[in-house]
């Protein structure tokens, strides 16, 4: 537990670490080389879409590095049980996500949330603690949190088919995407036992 919760409290000095920069100037000399202007969002047009691109995007690196940290502490106390080769999948996908998201962040210059070293501690307890009830306590867990980074995802893939979808494309098909994995996390977490908990 003790090493549970030294990982925990360390892990978000990543975030910001000599590889999270070599990443970024990745990103940046990628750009350079593109036809486009832009990679995945266009320049904003005025301070309100800027304002509203730079939430969206904050919001969703802030859900999928919840994710992560929910299932690393998922890991940390079923990694070794039949359930982990299920767990690790699905984390797997969320550092898919949580990689994405950083390039967006880092390409465009917006900050992530400043939670972030709260979301690194709280997303391992909640991910151990759910976990420590057994696979579908771990699992119930999945369900809610996947459900809730679902709904996120549809009312953006609203907010920008409403503003404009063309402008938007790129940024749509990412935000589709990742919102049909975490509905597949959900799924999954139901047909293993997540409705069967009880605390």
């Amino acid at each position: 537990m003790q090493r549970a919760a030294h990982t925990a409290l360390y892990d978000w000095s990543q975030i910001v670490g000599p590889a999270v920069i070599r990443r970024c100037l990745k990103c940046r000399a990628t750009l350079q080389q593109s036809s486009r202007a832009f990679s995945v969002i266009p320049p904003p047009r005025d301070s309100e879409e800027k304002e509203m691109l730079d939430r969206i995007l904050r919001v969703d690196h802030a859900g999928e590095y919840g994710a992560s940290r929910i299932y690393a502490g998922q890991m940390a106390v079923l990694g070794r049980t039949r359930t982990g080769p299920l767990i690790q999948e699905m984390w797997d996908q969320e550092k898919k996500h949580l990689e994405k998201f950083n390039e967006i962040l880092a390409e465009n210059r917006i900050r992530p949330t400043a939670l972030l070293p709260l979301w690194n501690i709280a997303g391992f307890v909640l991910g151990a603690s759910t976990a420590l009830l057994g696979k579908e306590g771990a699992m119930a867990c999945t369900v809610a949190v996947e459900e809730s980074i679902s709904e996120h995802y549809n009312s953006q893939i609203r907010a920008l088919m409403e503003k404009d979808p063309e402008r938007y494309t790129e940024l749509l098909k990412i935000i589709k995407e990742f919102r049909d994995d975490e509905m597949d996390h959900h799924d999954t977490g139901l047909e293993h036992d997540a409705e069967t908990v009880s605390i």
